[in-house]
């Protein structure tokens, strides 16, 4: 069970990445989005909820392992980038997009974000990273909007 934990936990051990461990899960899980999440609202917010609840109970369990908001836990990431991603047109401009704006979001930790990180337990690895989502996600839908407008 521990294996299966850690398999998921750092997102087919993307996680144990010597450099930017976050990043490449995020990249691991645009991928993943390409090829095999369906294009379909239900499904994309049945995936999200899975990945939300599996890994509040994976980062809480290997924390106790690994420490403190350990860096080879990327489920968070995986998470981030679902919502970021969520039912957008399969286009690698918007997916590249979206993995940027995640990432620089997720870094920079902007006003709540920075709050959720102090959470215990599992809830802060979680939460930060689905509003990091949230916000590169409405960052997507305005910036189109107004491209819409412009064009």
């Amino acid at each position: 069970m521990r294996w299966l934990e850690r398999v998921l936990g750092s997102v087919f051990f993307s996680g144990y990445f010597p450099l930017f461990p976050a990043t490449v899960g995020s990249a691991v899980t645009c991928v993943a989005y390409w090829f095999l999440v369906p294009q379909r609202p239900g499904a994309q917010i049945g995936i999200i909820a899975i990945v939300f609840f599996l890994g509040l109970y994976l980062s809480s369990r290997l924390m106790r392992e690994w420490g403190p908001d350990p860096r080879r836990v990327v489920v968070d990431e995986a998470l981030g980038m679902l919502v970021s991603l969520f039912m957008l047109p399969r286009t690698l401009f918007l997916i590249v997009a979206a993995f940027l704006l995640f990432r620089l979001f997720d870094i920079a930790k902007p006003f709540p974000i920075k709050r959720m990180d102090g959470l215990e337990s599992g809830w802060g690895i979680m939460l930060d990273d689905l509003l990091a989502g949230v916000y590169a996600r409405l960052t997507i839908l305005v910036a189109y909007s107004v491209w819409i407008r412009v064009r």
